[in-house]
């Protein structure tokens, strides 16, 4: 068990604060290329830097981690991608409500990030240990198709919504590239972001040289991830 408690320490604390600072510098990105996930740092923006958001974001997805880790084994990209970043965030924003100073800081997200990350994996892991093979059996049974449910459909519901509060071409965006994601990948999610994306670009620069390209590669993108899924193949079918 001190073996156990000391690999997830270290291990937790190391990923959770590159991947707090990856998601704080996304916030640069262009001009500074981040390392984050555009998905985390739509999630971030989902809840507008208000603490208590950011901090039952990340506690929805514990329950999900937690089944997981009793069941499997296994801790879910959830720890790092959703609890760590936005529990990171709650924290600093506790103390201090300028996102620039907190939550768009790499360096104060990286020690907020690895303090997080070392108590959230030797939690679950240390749960894991501890639950015996019975209750880790039911656990897994009960609280899996509970988090399932959370990750779809109510989070791309979640996601849209924020896309259509946005603004027209935020929404329009957000709702066309959400159902072609959730029609080929069979999750919104991704594509609602991108929808966010690309309608706010076009609604602060307008139909400029990047935003084409932008347009154009997402474009291309879902192309080719429908491709390689056989989505042709099924509309076929269903004509």
């Amino acid at each position: 068990m001190i073996i156990i408690l000391l690999k997830s320490l270290i291990i937790g604390a190391i990923g959770g604060a590159a991947i707090a600072a990856g998601a704080a510098r996304m916030f640069y990105a262009p001009e500074t290329q981040g390392m984050g996930a555009f998905r985390t740092l739509g999630e971030l923006n989902a809840c507008k830097g208000d603490p208590i958001s950011h901090l039952s974001f990340g506690l929805g997805f514990l329950f999900n981690a937690a089944a997981s880790a009793v069941g499997s084994g296994a801790i879910t990209q959830d720890v790092f991608h959703r609890i760590v970043p936005n529990w990171a965030a709650g924290v600093l924003l506790f103390k201090n409500k300028r996102v620039e100073e907190t939550l768009y800081n790499p360096g104060k997200m990286a020690l907020a990030g690895a303090a997080v990350g070392a108590v959230v994996v030797t939690f679950l892991n240390t749960v894991s240990a501890l639950v015996p093979a019975s209750a880790a059996e039911v656990a897994g049974n009960v609280l899996g198709p509970a988090s399932s449910m959370m990750i779809n459909p109510v989070m791309p519901i979640i996601f849209i919504l924020a896309a259509l509060d946005a603004g027209r071409y935020t929404g329009v965006a957000g709702v066309i590239l959400g159902g072609l994601a959730q029609m080929i990948m069979g999750n919104a999610v991704p594509g609602t972001i991108l929808g966010i994306l690309i309608g706010k670009s076009i609604e602060e620069q307008g139909y400029t040289k990047s935003t084409w390209v932008m347009i154009s590669i997402v474009a291309l993108l879902f192309i080719l991830i429908a491709y390689f899924r056989g989505f042709h193949n099924t509309i076929l079918a269903l004509f």
